[in-house]
């Protein structure tokens, strides 16, 4: 059996789902955290504020805050897990871009890019892997993760 896990050669199907699963999990967490933060610590017209600081328009702050709130929902509910991780990238490449200035790693002054570039990565092995286990239906076409496996 620990020859079957420690065989690099091949994918081992009947675990893959739940690593999906658990990327999944994490991810969803990890955007509902990070909107919950603009909304509750920052609040709003902080994030507008910071937004405008760093050249956006004070408007996309709200439109960030919403794409972490709702996709981050999405992603641990497992609601159209591929489109909404590859829809999360552009306000992770956003984020990369404002910390591109303070070097590479995450814990320098203002955060680094470091930690904005390895979500987007993540974000793409999800959008390849889907949903994984224990999704919900999607209300669009009416199937199971495990139906559309099929």
């Amino acid at each position: 059996m620990l020859t079957r896990y420690l065989d690099q050669t091949t994918l081992d199907t009947s675990t893959a789902p739940l690593a999906a699963t658990l990327l999944r999990l994490t991810l969803g967490t990890a955007f509902l955290a990070h909107g919950l933060l603009k909304v509750l610590v920052f609040t709003p017209a902080g994030t507008v504020a910071f937004f405008e600081s760093q050249g956006f328009p004070g408007i996309t702050a709200y439109a960030v805050i919403l794409a972490e709130l709702a996709g981050g929902a999405a992603l641990i509910l497992g609601l159209h897990t591929r489109a909404v991780a590859l829809a999360l990238i552009p306000v992770l490449a956003g984020a990369a871009l404002v910390h591109l200035p303070n070097g590479w790693v995450f814990s320098n002054p203002g955060g680094g890019w470091e930690f904005p570039v390895f979500w987007i990565a993540a974000n793409a092995v999800q959008a390849l892997l889907g949903d994984g286990a224990y999704a919900l239906r999607s209300p669009l076409t009416g199937r199971t993760a495990s139906a559309a496996a099929r």
